[in-house]
């Protein structure tokens, strides 16, 4: 009998919740494939069969919050033997149009569990993945429109009918309740903790992104066609971050006990919203990239965020954190601190204000961007400064190129 025991699940994250299960009690399961998934804080886990053999004992329900190194479930090899005949055509179970058999795909567990909580079959949807495998966005497109068509055809059928409806009464379910995810649970905990420990304060700046706004309408297009990504806005406060953490190395610091730890490196940490919460995906090394990798990394990453398809490593080792509420229309706001990072930034909407400049007044694309520190470590001329010179960066990107 071999156990199925909790994988390792990233820094400083000891448990995880049981989302799904993939198979269940008797299913036989081949080497390596996934029987079930786990949910933390950071990311959805899939978790993998250690051995081919039978599911002999589910020990972690869904719903129940399991420990590092926990066991999940226990397997039968020898069991395997016994029903090794029924599964022999296992994989060849789907026909496609041409009347062919054609190899079982695996779906997305997002996917998965979507359809299963929906009551929808995999045949009803067309796959956008590889080899037509059903992602996540591909449930929610399917549900949405299947919403769109249903208020319709209830219209359609109430004129049909000459039959008085009895009068509603008011309706007794006017509130749903559903049980936190152990994301959003841990998620709202380390927010709370990151509030109770630091010492947070923010400072708040304004650029005026017409420079950017005319080097994307220069240079866009034969950027794409070269590196085959849109150049977005991104990437430039990627590029200005890392460039003013050189000067300010603590904001780029952490706490650990009665040390500061100053990183001489920059991992990213870029806020992701996804269905299930807030996520931040790390892009590593930033400081050591160009535009077009910056730009492949980001669309990568939000792509495998929006799909609950993040790993562990995509998911730990931040020093820093870009959080962008302007895509929601936020134009101003206070960013939380990403423990146990020292400093995020938030960007926000692009709105044309009337500024001085010059002695004139201008109508220009402005942007405010606040950085939120941890005062223990971060002082306030740090801070004012930091943000000073990715202002002074985003304005003319030319300082970028001469290192000022």
């Amino acid at each position: 009998m071999i156990d199925i025991i909790v994988p390792t699940l990233g820094e400083s994250v000891t448990e995880a919740t049981v989302a799904t299960w993939f198979k269940k009690k008797g299913d036989y399961v081949e080497v390596d494939e996934m029987i079930c998934e786990l949910e933390t804080d950071k990311v959805a886990i899939e978790v993998p069969s250690t051995v081919s053999g039978v599911l002999f004992e589910i020990v972690a329900q869904e719903g129940s919050i399991v420990a590092l190194d926990g066991v999940l479930a226990k397997i039968s090899k020898e069991e395997a033997t016994k029903t090794s005949n029924k599964v022999t055509d296992k994989k060849e179970v789907n026909i496609n149009i041409s009347g062919k058999k054609i190899t079982d795909i695996e779906h997305s567990p997002s996917a998965k569990k979507m359809m299963v909580e929906n009551n929808i079959s995999s045949e009803d949807i067309n796959g956008s993945g590889k080899e037509g495998r059903i992602l996540k966005e591909d449930v929610t497109n399917f549900l949405d429109n299947t919403k769109v068509l249903t208020p319709r055809n209830q219209n359609d059928l109430k004129s049909s009918t000459s039959t008085i409806q009895p009068e509603m009464k008011p309706s007794e379910n006017l509130e749903e309740v559903k049980r936190m995810s152990r994301l959003r649970q841990t998620i709202a905990e380390r927010l709370k903790d990151a509030q109770n420990t630091a010492a947070i304060l923010t400072t708040y700046n304004e650029v005026d992104m017409t420079e950017i706004l005319n080097i994307r309408k220069t240079f866009g297009q034969d950027f794409e066609i070269k590196h085959s990504v849109k150049l977005g806005f991104m990437s430039f406060f990627i590029k200005a971050c890392c460039h003013a953490l050189l000067e300010v190395p603590e904001v780029n610091a952490e706490i650990r006990g009665l040390d500061v730890v100053y990183k001489k490196f920059v991992n990213m940490g870029v806020a992701v919203g996804t269905e299930n919460g807030l996520v931040v995906p790390v892009i590593k090394n930033a400081d050591q990239l160009n535009f077009a990798n910056l730009e492949t990394k980001l669309n990568e990453l939000g792509r495998r965020a929006r799909n609950g398809e993040l790993t562990i490593p995509e998911m730990s080792g931040g020093t820093f954190t870009i959080s962008n509420g302007g895509i929601y229309g936020s134009l101003m706001s206070s960013p939380i601190l990403n423990p146990p990072q020292s400093g995020i930034l938030g960007m926000h909407k692009i709105q044309d204000r009337p500024i001085a400049l010059a002695g004139n007044v201008v109508v220009r694309p402005m942007m405010y961007v606040a950085l939120s520190y941890d005062h223990r470590i971060v002082d306030g001329k740090g801070a004012v400064t930091f943000l000073v010179r990715v202002k002074d960066a985003l304005e003319d990107p030319r300082r970028l190129l001469i290192d000022l």
